[in-house]
């Protein structure tokens, strides 16, 4: 029996080259894993970092959108597994129904997870400081991007991170996220009441300034009245780098558990 495809699913400041150690892992366990790109996303970081406009003024929707637009051209319907505000189009795609099973890497919060952690609102700062921004690409500065992203790690791989992968990002989404609670139509809204999805992991960084545990595990508890299966993961010691830092590797080799524990 072949295997369902996988789809993995960048969030902001990261170029989808980010996930190319992901796609030779899965593929040493016989899945066939592919990166899409976010609209306007150029081919390489720095392409992307030379053409921000190309990036600028694009939302959850139109995003999401995109990514449905793919999976409907797989042969099956694949699983997906996305990091950050890809974590919450991993969930947006999984509870419509398109998606075989989503992992939900320290995911962006969506419509109904409230808390402001302090953490959260600076690393979100250079964008929402800003409410000119909300039609701009915004890029990080490497400060601003170790705060984020490398606070648990060395300045050194840091520096080597942001230099491999960082790129200017739509603000628009994190707008959205910022005023969902205030917004009956929100795009970051998910259908948690979906009975019939599939699995759903979600995960946390003990260290993460960008999603404290305190969302991902919000987000956990929206799911609580769904009978469909939704676990939760705490990765001790990790921040919000943690697919991409010198220990992806353990956050790729739990994910491959969780697939396998659940048939997938």
């Amino acid at each position: 029996m072949s295997k369902a495809p996988i789809v993995l699913i960048h969030g902001l400041w990261l170029h989808r080259s980010s996930w190319e150690p992901w796609i030779a892992f899965f593929a040493e366990h016989g899945y066939d894993a592919i990166n899409p790109a976010w609209p306007g996303d150029s081919e390489t970081t720095e392409a992307t970092r030379e053409h921000p406009e190309l990036t600028a003024d694009h939302g959850v929707l139109e995003i999401a959108d995109s990514y449905a637009a793919i999976i409907a051209t797989l042969p099956a319907p694949p699983i997906v597994i996305g990091h950050s505000f890809g974590g919450l189009l991993a969930q947006e795609l999984l509870c419509r129904g398109i998606a075989a099973a989503a992992i939900a890497l320290d995911p962006a919060p969506i419509k109904g997870v409230w808390q402001l952690p302090f953490s959260s609102l600076k690393a979100s700062f250079p964008a929402l400081g800003n409410p000119t921004n909300l039609t701009k690409a915004v890029a990080l500065t490497f400060d601003e991007f170790h705060y984020g992203f490398t606070n648990a790690l060395s300045e050194e791989e840091g520096h080597d991170l942001y230099d491999r992968y960082a790129i200017p990002s739509p603000a628009r989404p994190l707008f959205q996220a910022a005023t969902a609670t205030f917004n009956p139509h929100s795009e970051t809204k998910v259908a948690v009441d979906n009975a019939t999805r599939g699995p759903l992991l979600i995960t946390a960084g003990e260290l993460d300034h960008t999603v404290p545990p305190v969302l991902s595990e919000a987000a956990f508890e929206l799911y609580r009245h769904s009978p469909a299966l939704t676990e939760y993961k705490l990765f001790s010691g990790r921040g919000h780098s943690l697919t991409i830092d010198h220990g992806w590797k353990e956050i790729a080799e739990y994910s491959l558990e969780w697939l396998n524990k659940n048939g997938l």
